[in-house]
């Protein structure tokens, strides 16, 4: 899917380097958006089914 949102932008170039661009992308979005709030929401879980055990 992503190699599919950058093609309009990387129309003429090599498939390596496309490849390599999503990456240096996609990687720190994960690293520093994504995963710190999945790790926040796990966490919220849990604190909610700790504090319903403990009730």
């Amino acid at each position: 899917m992503g190699m599919m949102l950058v093609a309009p932008l990387t129309e003429g170039w090599h498939t390596v380097l496309r490849a390599l661009v999503l990456t240096l992308v996609v990687v720190p979005v994960a690293v520093y958006l994504v995963v710190p709030r999945l790790f926040a929401g796990y966490g919220a879980l849990l604190r909610s089914r700790n504090s319903r055990k403990t009730s």
